[in-house]
C-alpha cells in the first residue's frame, strides 16, 4: 500500500504521529515479543499515534487539578479518541484488501495468561512494547527519562499499533537526537527514582536511558499513576513531575516542534512526599 496514502488517512482520522516499521526491524526480537507471533502474515507494523494537549498537564504541573489529565491525557485520549484513530486507520487497509490487527497499548509486563494452543507457539498473552515498536517506526527516540520523544511533541503522546500484510514503505528512523547530548535528567525526581544512564540500542539506534525504580514511581504523588490496564504494567509517568521537566528542557532548549507563546514551566513544580495523606489535616 501507498505510504503517503496512508499517512493521509491517518491524519485525516486524527493522527498527531505516524510511522511505519517493515517486519525487517524487529528481527532481534524473541518470539515471545515479537509481531509475528500474534500475526505470522506482517509485513509492516504501523504506529499511530495522538498528542496530549499540553493544558491537559496544567493542573498537575499546578497542583490544582489532577482530572483533566486523567481524561484528556490518559484515559479518554488512549481509550476513546486514540482507539478511534486506530481503527480507522485499520479499517482504510482492510478496504484496500490487506489485513490488519489493531493493537492498544498494553503493558507487556503482563504475565503469560495460559498454555499455548498449538505445538510451537508462544504461550499467550503476547504483547508488544509500544515505545520500541515507536522507535522501529521512525516516531522518535527513548529520551533519558526513559520515555518516548518524539520530534514534534517530546513526551506529549499517547500511541497504539497496526500489524499489517501490507507492504508498505518504512519510515526512516530518527537519527538526530532530541533530549539534549550530554544532559542529565538527574534532579527531577524527588524519590530518587532516576538511576544511572546506559545505552539501550534499538533496530541500531543508540541512546541513552536512565535506570527508573519503578517501585518508587508507583508510590510518586507528583503525577505519576497506577497502569490503567495491568497492575503488574510500569507506572504511567507521563504527567509526573520527572517527564514534566523533561517537556521543560525541551521546550527551552528548541529541541521539539511543538512550541507555545509561554514557556510550559512559569514557576517551581508543585511536588509532594510519599507519605502525604491529603485527608490528614
Amino acid at each position: 500500500m501507498d505510504a503517503q496514502e496512508l499517512t493521509q488517512a491517518a491524519k485525516a482520522a486524527g493522527a498527531d504521529v505516524f510511522g511505519v516499521a517493515d517486519i525487517e526491524r524487529f528481527d532481534e526480537l524473541a518470539p515471545e515479543a515479537h509481531p509475528r507471533t500474534i500475526f505470522p502474515e506482517t509485513r509492516s507494523v504501523v504506529v499511530v499515534g495522538r498528542r496530549i494537549p499540553r493544558g491537559a498537564l496544567r493542573g498537575v504541573e499546578e497542583g490544582t487539578n489532577f482530572t483533566n489529565y486523567a481524561l484528556y491525557g490518559a484515559d479518554w485520549l488512549d481509550n476513546r479518541f486514540t482507539s478511534l484513530t486506530t481503527i480507522q486507520v485499520a479499517e482504510r487497509l482492510e478496504d484496500h484488501g490487506w489485513e490488519a490487527v489493531p493493537l492498544p497499548n498494553l503493558p507487556p509486563e503482563v504475565p503469560s495468561m495460559g498454555v499455548a494452543v498449538r505445538p510451537g507457539a508462544v504461550a499467550p498473552n503476547v504483547l508488544l512494547a509500544a515505545d520500541d515498536a515507536a522507535v522501529r517506526a521512525g516516531l522518535g527516540e527513548i529520551g533519558t527519562v526513559g520515555v518516548l520523544l518524539t520530534p514534534e511533541f517530546g513526551p506529549r503522546q499517547r500511541i497504539q499499533i497496526i500489524l499489517t500484510d501490507a507492504e508498505i514503505e518504512p519510515t526512516p528512523l530518527v537519527t538526530e537526537p532530541i533530549w539534549p547530548p550530554g544532559k542529565t535528567c538527574e534532579g527531577f525526581c524527588p524519590l530518587g527514582a532516576i538511576g544511572p544512564v546506559s545505552e539501550r540500542v534499538i533496530c541500531g539506534k543508540t541512546m541513552p536511558v536512565a535506570a527508573i525504580d519503578h517501585a518508587k514511581c508507583r508510590r510518586c504523588k507528583n503525577g505519576a499513576s497506577p497502569n490503567r490496564h495491568h497492575p503488574a504494567g510500569k507506572p504511567d509517568r507521563l504527567a509526573a513531575v520527572c517527564v514534566r521537566s523533561c517537556i521543560d528542557v525541551l521546550e527551552r532548549e528548541g529541541r521539539i516542534g511543538n512550541t507555545f507563546a509561554l514557556a510550559f514551566r512559569q514557576r517551581e513544580p508543585w511536588t509532594l512526599t510519599p507519605d502525604f495523606d491529603p485527608y490528614r489535616v
